[in-house]
This record gives C-alpha cells, structure tokens and sequence, in this order.
C-alpha cells in the first residue's frame, strides 16, 4: 500500500490536470499596466476568475469602494473611447503620459493604452514634490490626474522659480473629481498647457471630454431629483448615479460640451433598471445578467415578470429605485443605446457556456 501511495504522489507532480501554485498565471500590477504607487492602498494577490480580463476598485467617494469586475466583451468598447478620448484631446500615438493615479490606467485599461501605441509612468511618491521632480525627470507629454492635486503643484512650481524647467504645451487630463475651475489659467500661465476635462468611472471607462461624449451609447434622461435642466448620464442602459445640469451655453473648456461634469451631484434616488426585452433565449439568462451587474457593476437591474425573450433588441426602462412614478416612463432601445448592457449579456453568455471549475469544489442548484 505504501508503494500505491508514493507513486500516487509521484502522478500527481508528473501527470496533474490541474496546476499547482507555482503553475498558475498571474496577473500583476505591472501586467495591468498600474504598477505604481498610491497611499492609500495595500497590493494584495487574489484569486481572480477566468471569466474577468481585471479587477479594480472605485475610489469610495462617500462610502467604501466597490470591486469593480472588468470583463473581456468590454475591453473593446474602452479602447475605442480612449480613441476617441485621444482623438478629441489632440493625443498622438507614442505619447509618453505620466499618471498621478495608477489606478485611472483601469479606466482606459492597459489594453487599450497599449493599441494605442502609449507609453506612461508613475510618480515615485504620492505627493506634489514628487509629481514636480516627475516632470522634470520624464518630460512627459500627458499628464493623467486629479486636478486639485495638480493645480496645487503647479503653484508649488511657480512660487519655486522652476517652471521653466518642466516640459511646456502639455496636455493635461484631470478626472476623477470635478474640475477644479482655477486650473486651466494656472496650467496654461505656469506650462502653457491645455486641460481637458475627462468623466467617466471605474466600472464603464470614459465616458465624456469637456461635456462632449465619446460613447455612442450615452443617453441623456431627466434626474428624478428637482432642477429644471438636470439630467443623468446612462450608458448603454446604465445609470450613473450622477446627475449634472446640461446648458447650451456649454462646457468651461468646450461650448461644444452640454454635460457640465464639473457640476455633478449624486442622484437621489437611484435609478433602477428593468428589462422589458431582451435578446437572450431565456429569462433566466436574463436574470443571471442583472445578477451579474449587480456584482460587477454595482447597479441594480431587474427583470419584468412579463419580459420578452428572444427580442430583436434590447428594451430597458429606468425606474426611481424608491417605487415613486414618473410622469413619463423612461424606455431605452438598443442595440445602439443598450451596447454596455449587451457587452455584458455577451460576457454572461460566454460564462455560462466556457466557464472554467475546480474540481475539488462541485456546485449543484
């Protein structure tokens, strides 16, 4: 019996289906192109699904940060908004960007940098000293960061005398907060540099540069909150939770731009999403998908009781998420405005049908 076992053990090393620990693929920080430093965040391995291309996190504005899930039917959407992102910013291809926030990778994702032709970097330290000696070291020709933290250092730099050390006609995307309003005259005093303000969120990319969208999918739709000329942002069926006033007077930086970003509240209530149709075979698909959102995504979707199946598009309707009526329903048609939420039933899909198991661990419903 004994000689069974040693050789059991010994199969195991030569012939196991399945990796050991030192087998497994990894995907480090520096494979998702966020190798750099933050202060506010401890590097911790995982195990992370096949199913999800990376996993991120929100920055927890108002309450903790969500897991945010990044699926691979998704990285093709964010490469062509960071196209188009580039493209309205005057971005050409090999640019050397310096991020701030390594994190704010994930929202182009490294993928899509990468199409792109990008190369970036990172600050040594969190702090604004280092953001200068950055500069100077990196020459850069992009600047991706928090625009408060940014027109502080550029101030540092003028108050210093060494503004005329570090790189001049920059380009300058701020995200992540809204726009602070004194930094397009103190960048363009200081560098004689060009801000544009980006929005967006960890969960869909970007979204819009200066008020002017760079997703097909966006959809305008009025905020249940009070204010004659405040909308909320849904991308493709989504909402954002964000409600901003659009003006025709336009953008700060582009009159072009309705969406006044710099602006923004929270939406009370939240919207909810309900689908009416879909193209899935099965509501029970349909109900993994809002499950699958939920997780990921962090926004609640629902499934009617009544819901079409095998639709030629997708049909979805916002509902405040405290049961009050609208006077108008708000209805959202694809396949254009639902492209997000079918990007998603997409990756749904392909779970349902290539996920990959343990065999040590065995579900039954």
């Amino acid at each position: 019996m004994k000689d069974f076992l040693d050789n059991l053990s010994q199969m195991v090393e030569d012939f196991g289906g399945a990796p050991t620990i030192e087998e497994m693929p990894r995907r480090t920080l520096f494979d998702k192109g966020i190798n750099g430093p933050t202060a506010a965040h401890v590097i911790e391995e995982v195990h992370v699904p096949f199913n999800l291309a990376y996993l991120t996190f929100t920055t927890g504005s108002s309450a903790f940060q969500n897991i945010v899930g990044v699926t691979h039917a998704e990285l093709a959407g964010r490469e062509k908004s960071t196209r188009a992102v580039f493209s309205q910013c005057g971005i050409v291809s090999g640019s050397k960007i310096l991020f701030t926030y390594p994190p704010l990778v994930n929202v182009f994702s490294k993928k899509a940098l990468d199409a792109c032709g990008m190369t970036w970097s990172f600050l040594r330290r969190s702090s604004r000293d280092a953001f200068l000696a950055a500069l100077y070291n990196e020459q850069p020709a992009v600047v991706v960061g928090e625009s408060t933290f940014i027109r502080s250092a550029l101030q540092d730099a003028k108050t210093m005398g060494i503004a005329g050390y570090l790189p001049q006609n920059l380009i300058v995307l701020v995200a992540g907060t809204p726009l602070d309003l004194e930094l397009p005259a103190v960048a363009a005093e200081v560098l004689s540099a060009k801000v544009f303000d980006l929005y967006g969120c960890q969960e869909f990319g970007w979204l819009t540069v200066d008020g002017v969208p760079v997703r097909q999918d966006l959809s305008l739709v009025p905020s249940p909150m009070a204010g004659a000329g405040m909308c909320e942002v849904v991308v493709g069926g989504l909402p954002m939770g964000d409600t901003f006033p659009v003006a025709s007077s336009g953008h700060v930086s582009n009159p072009l731009g309705k969406i006044i970003t710099y602006r923004r509240e929270r939406t009370t209530p939240e919207y909810e999403v309900v689908v009416l149709a879909t193209t899935l075979s099965s509501a029970v698909s349909a109900g993994r998908t809002a499950r699958t959102i939920l997780r990921i995504k962090g926004r609640v979707v629902k499934v009617d009781p009544q819901v079409q199946t095998m639709a030629p598009q997708t049909i979805l309707e916002l509902r405040p998420g405290d049961g009050s009526k609208l006077e108008q329903p708000i209805i959202i048609e694809g396949p254009v405005l639902t492209e997000m939420f079918d990007d998603l039933v997409s990756a749904q899909l392909d779970y349902q049908q290539t996920s990959k198991s343990d065999p040590v661990w065995t579900k039954k419903r």
